[in-house]
């Protein structure tokens, strides 16, 4: 046994064996179901997502039992839909929260905090929530494949976390992902398939393929579970914040279901009695090449129209979202609104986030910041209210847009004569020898 899972056994000792989870529930006609695999109402055709003993949450989820516990995302066990101990990603969750006073003086507003999603996870990127999640579900329901459509962030997770649980593991990738991508998944030796399409089209063959074989696809048959991870985000948030609600929440959006779950994480903090007051309102981002919830957004609409994705934000480009009606329902129902960043914009805040906080983000972060700017400026966002902006991936991954924007090395000989002739306007109190 690790001592990951040592430590665990030694301070879960209660929740070990015991299940909160009461079944399935229709999110449409509230229709239950087993803790299956079900994705699909069979009556009304909803989407389910998981129920949970809330009153037997309450007797064991409190702020003293959480101050004995690993820092990870199980840390909230009772909230995660699975019977017994975690068993995969036990090192996942708890990145770091920090107050960003640098990039709150440029965007000119109070206080503003960063949740950074891009550091400290196996594969940085927050998928790494939903896929320990969805992994550990997985194997207790007798898998021993699994499998995932993807962007490039759920494929690097996969591909890590199952290796490591010893799963067989396909991975389905739109062809022309971003390389560094692409090379963070082959290196846990999966079997990687490139598909010369959309995301969305790669999504639909992964329904058709996850119909034949008896495979857990995390993100279509097993879902409502792999999606429960998310809620990870908007808890930590609250606890790193001291219990507190935040104002605002800039999250970004591809399938939406990060935004719609980080709205019932705070549902569920309020009925538990963990924070009290206004939930926060919530705020989608998206790149302009790829803006079907924005849209929805704005036109205040229950349809989420298609669209066809072009944006350097490729984590990001999935024109039909399957949380898109829900991440809307969430945004709006919260208060708050949506907003969206071009090619040059999401660069733009790549390289504001990087100059004054030391994060190096992929173009998803760019496109939240971005996003936030945006808001800020407009007054969609008081400037004196607290506001969390979401990371949720590293930069390293997706360096191609950056290519000849950045400027070049100073290149010099190996002498500090050649070092002062070229850079002698650089350092104060030296010039360049006439």
């Amino acid at each position: 046994m690790s001592v990951s899972s040592s430590r665990w056994r030694d301070t879960q000792e209660r929740c070990v064996g015991m299940s909160y989870v009461l079944g399935l529930k229709c999110r449409e006609c509230g229709r239950l179901y087993p803790k299956e695999v079900v994705f699909v109402c069979e009556y009304c055709f909803g989407s389910v997502e998981v129920d949970y003993d809330y009153d037997a949450v309450r007797r064991s989820l409190t702020k003293a039992s959480l101050a004995a516990r690993p820092k990870s995302l199980w840390r909230y066990r009772e909230l995660l839909p699975i019977e017994g101990e975690p068993t995969v990603g036990l090192t996942s969750g708890f990145t770091p929260f920090f107050r960003a006073e640098r990039l709150a003086e440029a965007l000119d507003v109070r206080e503003l905090y960063i949740k950074d999603d891009s550091v400290c996870h196996p594969t940085l990127s927050f998928k790494d929530r939903v896929v320990s999640v969805a992994l550990t579900r997985a194997k207790e329901l007798g898998f021993d494949t699994v499998a995932c459509a993807s962007t490039g962030n759920l494929a690097n997770a996969v591909a890590a976390h199952a290796a490591r649980a010893n799963l067989k593991r396909y991975i389905f990738i739109p062809a022309d992902l971003e390389a560094g991508k692409v090379v963070a998944s082959l290196i846990y030796q999966p079997t990687l398939v490139a598909v010369e399409g959309t995301y969305d089209e790669v999504n639909r063959l992964c329904a058709e393929i996850g119909a034949k074989y008896p495979w857990a696809f995390v993100n279509i048959n097993i879902r409502p579970y792999y999606a429960e991870g998310s809620k990870t985000y908007g808890f930590e948030i609250a606890e790193q914040l001291g219990w507190r609600v935040p104002a605002h929440i800039v999250i970004p959006a591809a399938g939406g279901s990060l935004i719609t779950k980080i709205a019932k994480a705070f549902k569920e903090l309020t009925w538990l009695g963990l924070v009290s007051g206004a939930p926060p309102k919530l705020y989608a981002a998206q790149a302009t090449g790829c803006t079907p919830i924005v849209n929805t957004i704005k036109e205040r609409s229950d349809i989420v129209k298609p669209v066809k994705p072009n944006t350097i934000a490729k984590s990001l480009a999935i024109g039909n979202p399957a949380d898109g009606y829900y991440a809307t329902k969430a945004v709006l129902d919260s208060g708050g609104w949506a907003e969206s960043a071009s090619d040059d914009e999401i660069i733009d805040a790549m390289k504001l986030l990087a100059e004054t906080e030391g994060v190096f983000t992929e173009t998803a972060g760019g496109v939240t910041l971005a996003a936030a700017k945006k808001l800020i400026e407009q007054g969609t966002i008081p400037r004196d209210e607290l506001l969390v902006i979401c990371i949720t991936g590293n930069g390293l991954k997706t360096q191609e847009p950056l290519l000849n924007r950045l400027g070049q090395a100073a290149r010099i000989k190996p002498t500090l004569a050649s070092f002062e002739a070229n850079l002698a306007g650089q350092i104060p109190g030296v010039t360049t020898k006439g």
